[in-house]
Parts: structure tokens; sequence; C-alpha cells
């Protein structure tokens, strides 16, 4: 700790706010049901047996041992009949009594399996973003994601708590507990809160590994709880930025603990990560001088899609029509931030029933933001990589993205042939993006296979209502 002299560090007060369970639990208070105490899930196909998991709430986390992303085949039991699932405990090997199997059917029974509905949580999520302008500005408050985000109290602290004899940590705990009371009677959703008057990563790391835990869901992280708690975190991988494969690069060097990284040679780190290294020793230490009114903004590396299909694709031409369709989704998405690809990628996952092993490729092009030219080099990479198989995941991605206003031209392209394709696609996405992107399609859309329609209706990828569903 005498390396960091933290009186020079910057200070600020700030809340970390996460919606306990976010979409289970708007589901439950959506159906009069309390969040804490019911067994509910979300689930994408929530009427057959090959859905995916994608939030739970805590009793059926509890109950079933399940984490929020997951697959339906997984569950201790069949979710159409509710019976108990003896080919899943076989599977894993769990040992089944007559006692275990009654527990899981009673739970399954009186369990809510839902579809999403993101339209549903977004309009509640908004709700939440205008209770936390009632406490600071716009500037002051950086979402994190749908469910959790920052909100600095550094200049309405004293506005919100006069109280001269409370110190500022007992003022923002104060305004926290008020946050949280007006959500819950706003929404009718818990929230959880880690808070600091140090900085964001303080607060972030007091939600995760404390706040959870304690019984009015708030916990405080500070400079000087950087020794007491900071460095009691247990494993690697329950601190902010370090996952499995940086963890165990640690252990290859003898760093086992928050409290050994943060007491390590900064120099061997650098060596080891580069410029990582250093800032993983600095967050070890409980440094963080970023801001919430300043948020990182990452520089655009790539976009693209992804999706479960919702059956074995079997046809290779019907999965080219529906790479063709992402191809074009994503290209149009290129085009409006104005960026050429230089990068084209393919992700290929194939049937679980099937032993074979995703297909993950990628290739550099000449820059592009062509839809026919994409698709071309899609199609082209796919074809040079598939040999068969039923295909159940789709993905598509253009990387290493560039604003050159240029195109590099052969002696076999027409001109004029390129110049009206650029116009046509020009006025393509012009109608699209007034009448929306279902008002010009190929005629494939009307294929079996095409997922143009169906998609069109999902919100972040998900169901945006409870129109549909599949």
């Amino acid at each position: 700790m005498g390396l960091i002299d933290y009186s020079k560090e910057p200070c600020s007060d700030i809340a970390f706010i996460d919606m306990k369970s976010f979409y289970a639990s708007v589901e439950c208070v959506k159906r009069g049901l309390h969040p804490l105490n019911t067994s509910l899930c979300v689930m994408s196909r929530a009427d057959n047996s090959k859905g995916l998991i994608l939030a739970s709430s805590p009793t059926f986390k509890e109950v079933f041992g399940k984490k929020n992303v997951g697959r339906s085949r997984d569950l201790p039991f069949d979710i159409t009949t509710r019976k108990f699932n003896y080919a899943n405990a076989y599977r894993q090997n769990i040992k089944i009594t007559k006692e275990y199997v009654n527990y899981i059917e009673k739970w399954a029974a009186k369990t809510f399996i839902v579809p999403p509905r993101m339209a549903f949580y977004i309009a509640e999520n908004l709700k939440i973003q205008k209770i936390l302008q009632n406490y600071a500005g716009k500037d002051e408050i950086y979402p994190y994601s749908i469910d959790e985000g920052f909100i600095d109290l550094t200049t309405s602290l004293d506005y919100f708590v006069s109280d001269k004899n409370m110190s500022r940590r007992e003022k923002l705990d104060v305004i926290s507990s008020k946050i949280q009371n007006e959500i819950w009677k706003e929404t009718g959703i818990f929230s959880t809160v880690g808070m600091s008057n140090s900085n964001p990563l303080l607060a972030k790391l007091a939600l995760d590994n404390e706040a959870k835990k304690n019984k009015n869901m708030r916990a405080n992280w500070s400079y000087e709880d950087v020794e007491t708690k900071l460095w009691k975190i247990k494993k690697l991988t329950d601190f902010w930025g370090i996952g499995e494969r940086t963890a165990k690069r640690l252990e290859k060097l003898h760093i086992n603990s928050i409290e050994e990284l943060a007491n390590a040679n900064p120099d061997r780190l650098k060596k080891e990560f580069g410029i990582i290294g250093v800032q993983l020793w600095f967050h070890a230490n409980g440094v963080d001088e970023s801001k919430v009114t300043k948020p990182y903004i990452p520089q655009s590396k790539g976009i693209g899609n992804s999706q479960v299909l919702p059956r074995n694709y079997n046809s290779q031409s019907e999965i080219e029509i529906v790479l063709r369709e992402m191809s074009e989704q994503v290209a149009t998405r290129l085009r409006r931030i104005n960026k050429k690809a230089t990068v084209i990628s393919i992700h290929i996952g194939f049937s679980y029933d099937e032993d074979l092993k995703s297909i993950n490729s990628s290739k550099k092009i000449a820059p592009t933001k062509s839809t026919k030219e994409l698709t071309n080099h899609i199609l082209s990479l796919f074809r040079e990589k598939y040999r068969g198989g039923s295909v159940r995941n789709i993905g598509v991605r253009f990387d290493k993205l560039t604003d050159r206003d240029y195109k590099i031209l052969t002696l076999f392209d027409d001109i004029k042939t390129v110049e009206r394709n650029t116009k046509l696609e020009k006025a393509i996405d012009d109608i699209r993006d007034k009448f929306g992107y279902l008002s010009i399609q190929k005629a494939t859309a009307l294929m079996e296979g095409s997922r143009v329609k169906e998609r069109s209706t999902l919100i972040g990828g998900h169901c945006g209502g409870l129109d549909g569903i599949i």
C-alpha cells in the first residue's frame, strides 16, 4: 500500500445500481407475484423443450441450481410435463432419491416459464432511468447494461442530505436507500447498490462481492477498505476484469489472490500482459481514474449478428438463405455508421446431437460496405469450410472497419454498374429507414428457412412482445 498515495487520487461519490434478476422480476411483478419468492424463468421458445434460459428469479436459481444462461434440456424437470428429468440426472451423475424427485416435481409444478418481452423490459428500464434523473443529471448517469448502471452523486450529495454531522459515506448510503425505495415503489423491483466515496471500480466491486449478501442490499467500498475488503476477495475470477484465462496466466506467475496481485511487481506484470498488466495492478490496489461523466468509448472494431435457429437446418441452400439475410442486415448497419469492412467472419454451430466441431473462420477483403460484395465473401467462405451437418447456430461479423472513402477497382469492374449498385443500396436503405426493414425484401423471404420476418420483430435478439413468438 505504501506505493500509492491515495490522498492524490481523485474521489467521487458513486452508486452502482443493479436491478435484481431484472427480466424475471419484471415478469413476476406483472403477474402480481413477489420477485424474490417466486420460481420463474424467462425462456426463448418457452413452449418446447429446446428453449434457452435467458433469466431466472433468485428462487428458481436456488431450487434448480441454474444460472441465467442455459438450455431447458439441462433442467432437472421436463418443461412440458413438469415431471422429473431422469435422463438429465443420469447425464449429470445426480444422486436420485424419492425425496429429491418429489422436491423437484413440487417446485416444477408451480414454476412459471415465460417468453421474453424486450419492449416491456425497455419500458420498465426507462421508468428507472427517470427515477435516477431525480438525483443526478443525465451526464452523471451511465447505464452499464439494461439492468445496471452508475450514477455520480458527487455534486448532488449535499443537496439531498444537508446534515453537516453526517460523513459523505453516510450521506451516500442515505441517498442510495432512497433510490432503492423509489425504484421499488414505482416498479416493484428490488435493487442492489454498490457504493464508493472513491471511484466507480470500488462501487462495482462492492456490489459484486458484498452488497448482494447484505440484508439491505447495499455496501460501500472506498480507499480505506482496500486492505480489509478488496484484498480479501477469495477468487481471482471474482474480481472485475479477470476471467479464467487471465487468472491462469496470473497463477503461472504465482499470483493466486488479489492481495498478491496488488503487491506484485508492476514491471513484471507489464512484461507478461502489456499495459493491461499495469492496469490490473492499479485496480487490485483500488485505483481507478475513470469518470462516470466521461465514460470510455471503445473504438469501433467490428459489428456482427448471430442467431440460434428454431430447428436443425440440414439443407445447404436453407443455410445460405439465412447467411444472405444476416449479411444484408449487418451490411445495412455498416452503411449507417459510414464504415467499410476489411475482414469478414462466420460462425457455424452444429446441432447438439451431432459430434461436429463448430466452424469459426475469417478472411481479409478489400474495403467495402456493399451488401452484394460482403454477401458473396460470406457465402464463398462458408462454401469453402462447410462439409455438411445439421446447423443450429449462425453468426456473421465484419471487422477491422475503416472510413476510407475510396473504392479499389479492378480491370474487370464496370464502373457504371458499381455506381448504379451504390445508388440502389442507398435508396433501399432510405426506404427501410422510413418504412421499416421489411418494406423491401428479396423473394427468398417467402421461402421455407427464411428468418428475416421473425427476426424483424426481435429487440436485442429476443422477442419484443407476446406476438411473433415461435
